[in-house]
């Protein structure tokens, strides 16, 4: 087959011709080279042209010359060490393109700066006065109207920025998951300038926080910088779950409190209460969370309690734009009765039994005759009442003329307008603006400075003494820089963080260098602390941030450029500060993370990416824990399955972008006892010079609660400690004052005891090791003998100990693996057990869903507690505890069964023993069938360790000696256990 040929330039020469003609061919190119002399020379201009082009453009190299291309190797436009892959047609689908777009990735909303009814310089002036300032966190259970409660603030302070938005478009719901789910996920700051009933402005920062139970560490992580809490309760609902929890949670935390009673608007349109029922209605309600007040705060003489009265509480109808107070509602009056009208007086007799005589035209305690309302009736809900039934029923015929009382002024368009924005609109002129409850917060909210005193008994972990104390005490611009940080919010494409705080003393600066202490700093071991440069500040406000050069005392920031050494909590500190330096207290939670899964990545190789994201997850969620189990899997521990279903979002999504594989949930178990030890156990060091004596036992009811609560503390004086047992507990003198440590950790529910005599043992010696040992005992209860859980609620005696003479042989590594096998092996011979964690329960459903629900939760050793109706509602109110691990699924069980009928919340309440004896070998645990109550703890024990990598029993030889075992055996007390 002829080929055609072409010359080094690229001209045509002709076809490949066979060997006769070869001679012929030849001739014939002779003479068209000698032809063709005359354009030699262009042709060395073209192939210089060509190769000066080769050189300036490697990667575009396409030459050409009389209708020739000359295309350059995938080499010479790659270069040599980029390997070239050449696939063969439709490997790849046409709906991919060849070569992928940059991804802009985006997962939360972001605004530019809006306008505002106020001056943003003003607004920065007011922030230089701690006095003007107000820390506000809003908390409450879930739909009680705080997002939307924000929105309306939000549309008081942005009105040209926002009056063409959604009503509901939640605008403090920033993340798309949040819009999505409808519930709120992360809390969300927004600080606004407001004024009070005098006209007087205050600078206010708002914090939205979660009202599901599942997310209540971000409440606690937001508390932690506020002055006082504003509690939502719907004026429908009631008390609630999350309710009474977060109540109790404030108060434990010294925060000052008041109330919005949320949604009164519910008592008219979807309860039709008349008036006087919803009066009653009201006061049922403020009379329950007085109760829990009382209750929560024993330990105080002068608990605060709500009432109307003293100012403390707030109506609203965030849907409809309405919150006022006592007082404010009095000013109403005011303005229509001239300035004769005595408001704070008036306002004082709009609650309780007052009646007013319009004879007599004054207050009374009795009623004149039958029909008598009260004044809060007569002059607060009546007025509403009219009103919404002028809006709703003739809108068409009397609105009007009743708009035109009122000085209420709406365009025809607007009266027009449906139902529900009329009502907003009229509401919204009537009662006017927030001036109420700017005005409850400036009388009941303490500023910045005046919590300061406050605040440092309850947050600072080091002395009230101390130079630094004082500074926090002082709260003063002019100190040096104190910060506290407890909140990190990833950017909008969540590749960086940036740090949530307070400022306490001093300024912050951008480009300030400061020191960062985290959790395990300590004066003794400084390691967990760096020196960074701060980045760029914001005040932050949701969906959008104002950047600011500098940040005084009094005030939250968002700051930059140092989240890298931070993972939950933080103190920053001036880097110039000689004193000596102590932290603020870790967060402390009202729940616990007992519900764990394990994740692996689906592809081997992106382990790192995995890692990585699990460390921004870490960062983001308060509360979140994760952890790498001895058989090398990766645990997630979260609250429940809401909160690890949004942390796998992140994780996959967010921070990672890989495929994750999820375990099935299980839960945290503890281990425990409910013996004291059979016999007196004993183990020897390695070098046989050392030897100590333990034993076992049950610790007293509710001590194991008041540890964690920090109700009694092991740093505290031992004489306080010891009069706190001996009274509460009834314990002996010498036990009380001989405890040496709460483990695991400082607030772990058990204690060690040295309860040796100084005619039995030596006590210098034995002191000398007494750090070993506690090491050793915190080694011991982190992870317990039967499946490596954490040990709860066993107190360990040391009853004696034989401790060598020289340092040498008495030293770490003999003593607290010692120590830690010695408290093995008696927490074995006292009984032990599995404990559980159990869920509280709350389940809302009509009366004829409610056998329903007894059906569901019997399926799952559920067992119910209360089933009550609530108040003033059509409702029941079903009260249970389950247990977490048969909580997983149960919500979609629930609505099943009910129809979609019946709503259910779950927390994390206490700690109970399985049944059964988990190291009882005569049971027999058969797969895939449901194991019968005695042998539930065999059943979780044996899966546990299987879970782990570990052998499928507990073998007693790995903490027992041999002389030990001799022991055993001759008191015939090893059972069943495998050797």
């Amino acid at each position: 087959m002829e080929q055609d040929l072409y010359d080094e330039f690229g001209n045509y020469i002709g076809p490949d011709l066979e060997d006769d003609d070869e001679e012929e061919t030849l001739n014939g190119l002779n003479d068209y080279y000698e032809n063709s002399q005359d354009e030699s020379e262009e042709f060395e201009r073209e192939e210089k042209r060509i190769t000066e082009y080769e050189e300036n453009d490697v990667d575009n190299r396409i030459v050409l010359h009389e209708d020739k291309k000359y295309y350059p190797t995938p080499e010479e436009i790659y270069g040599p060490d980029v390997e070239i892959i050449v696939q063969e047609e439709d490997t790849q689908a046409l709906s991919q393109p060849i070569i992928e777009p940059v991804k802009k990735k985006k997962f939360s909303h972001k605004l530019n700066l809006p306008q505002t009814n106020y001056d943003l310089e003003f607004m920065t002036d007011l922030m230089e006065n701690s006095n003007l300032i107000r820390n506000v966190a809003l908390i409450g259970h879930l739909h009680n109207g705080k997002t939307t409660f924000m929105d309306c603030i939000l549309e008081q302070t942005h009105p040209e920025s926002f009056k063409n938005e959604d009503k509901n478009f939640r605008f403090t719901d920033t993340l798309f998951t949040e819009q999505e789910r409808g519930v709120s996920i992360k809390s969300s700051p927004l600080s606004v300038v407001m004024q009070d009933l005098k006209e007087k402005s205050f600078f206010l920062n708002l914090i939205d926080t979660p009202g599901h139970v599942n997310f209540s560490d971000e409440v606690t992580a937001s508390i932690r910088l506020c002055d006082g809490v504003v509690l939502f309760v719907d004026a429908s609902e009631g008390i609630m779950l999350n309710t009474s929890r977060l109540l109790k949670h404030a108060i434990q935390e010294g925060l000052s409190v008041c109330l919005c009673i949320n949604k009164i608007d519910r008592l008219l349109l979807e309860l039709k209460l008349p008036p006087n029922d919803a009066y009653f209605k009201l006061k049922h309600v403020i009379d329950e969370l007085n109760t829990i007040i009382l209750e929560s705060s024993k330990k105080s003489k002068k608990p605060t309690f709500f009432s109307p009265i003293a100012g403390n509480v707030c109506f609203a109808s965030s849907q409809y734009n309405i919150c006022f107070t006592l007082k404010s509602f009095s000013k109403l009056y005011s303005d229509y009765c001239g300035s004769n009208f005595n408001i704070e007086e008036f306002s004082k007799r709009l609650w309780g039994d007052q009646y007013f005589d319009k004879k007599t035209r004054k207050f009374n305690r009795n009623p004149q005759n039958s029909s008598s309302q009260r004044t809060f009736v007569e002059f607060v809900l009546d007025p509403i009442y009219k009103l919404f039934a002028q809006v709703v029923g003739d809108a068409d015929f009397t609105l009007v003329d009743t708009l035109k009382k009122l000085n209420i002024k709406l365009t025809k368009k607007q009266l027009k307008m449906n139902i529900r924005p009329l009502l907003r609109l009229v509401h919204y002129q009537f009662l006017g603006n927030f001036h109420g409850f700017v005005d409850m917060l400036k009388n009941h909210i303490p500023s910045p400075n005046e919590n300061a005193l406050n605040r440092c008994m309850k947050t600072f972990k080091g002395s009230l003494d101390s130079q630094m104390a004082k500074h926090i005490c002082n709260y003063s611009k002019d100190g040096p820089l104190i910060a506290q940080v407890t909140k990190q919010y990833s950017s909008q494409d969540a590749s960086t963080f940036n740090v949530f705080g307070l400022i306490i003393s001093g300024v912050l600066k951008s480009n300030q260098k400061i020191k960062i202490l985290g959790e395990s700093y300590s004066n003794l071991d400084d390691e967990d602390s760096r020196i960074l440069q701060v980045g760029r500040l914001w005040i932050f406000n949701s969906r959008y941030s104002i950047e600011v050069n500098q940040v005084s005392a009094g005030n939250w920031v968002l700051i930059e450029g140092i989240d890298q050494p931070i993972i939950k909590t933080a103190t920053l500190v001036d880097v110039n500060f000689k004193e000596q330096l102590d932290i603020f207290k870790p967060l402390r939670f009202n729940t616990e993370s007992v519900i764990k899964i394990a994740v692996e990545p689906v592809n081997p190789s992106e382990l790192p990416k995995m890692l990585e994201g699990l460390r921004k997850c870490n960062k983001s969620y308060p509360l979140l824990e994760t952890r790498v189990e001895e058989s090398g899997e990766h645990v997630i521990l979260g609250t429940g399955e809401l909160y690890l279903d949004c942390v796998m979002h992140d994780l996959r999504k967010m921070y990672s972008e890989i495929d994750i594989k999820v375990a099935d949930p299980v839960v945290t178990f503890s281990e425990t006892v409910v013996e004291t030890s059979a016999l007196k156990c004993f183990a020897e060091t390695p070098n046989k010079k050392n030897k100590l004596t333990m034993i076992a036992e049950p610790l007293e009811k509710g001590l194991a609660e008041d540890i964690e609560n920090e109700i009694v503390k092991i740093n505290w004086d031992r004489k306080v400690v010891s009069e706190f047992l001996q009274k509460k507990y009834d314990w002996d003198l010498l036990a009380a004052r001989s405890i040496w440590a709460f483990g695991p950790d400082q607030r772990g529910p058990n204690v060690l005891i040295d309860d040796t005599l100084p005619s039995e043992v030596n006590k210098n010696l034995l002191h000398q090791v007494q750090d070993s040992i506690v090491q050793g005992f915190q080694w011991a209860t982190r992870e317990g003998p039967l499946c490596e859980e954490p040990i709860r609620n066993v107190k360990f005696k040391i009853l004696d100990s034989l401790i060598a003479n020289e340092p040498m042989h008495r030293g770490g590594g003999q003593i607290i693996p010692t120590s830690r096998r010695v408290a093995y092996s008696a927490f074995l011979m006292a009984t032990p057990r599995l404990m559980e964690p159990y869920y509280f329960v709350e389940v809302q459903a009509p009366a004829d869903c409610v056998s329903s629900v007894y059906t569901v939760l019997s399926k799952r050793r559920g067992h119910i507690t209360q089933d009550i109706p609530i108040a003033g509602n059509l409702l029941y109110t079903v009260k249970a505890f389950i247990p977490a691990i048969d909580s997983f699924g149960f919500e979609t069980d629930l609505r099943t069964h009910t129809q979609g009928q019946a709503f259910c919340l779950s927390v994390f309440h206490h700690w109970q023993i399985v049944p059964g004896d988990p190291l009882d070998k005569t049971i027999t645990i058969k797969p895939l069938e449901p194991q019968p109550a005695p042998h539930l703890a065999r059943e979780f024990m044996i899966k546990t360790r299987r879970r782990k990598g570990l052998s499928e029993d507990v073998s007693i030889n790995k903490f027992f000696d041999d002389p030990m075992l001799l022991e055993l055996a001759k008191q015939d007390v090893i059972f069943s256990y495998a050797i």
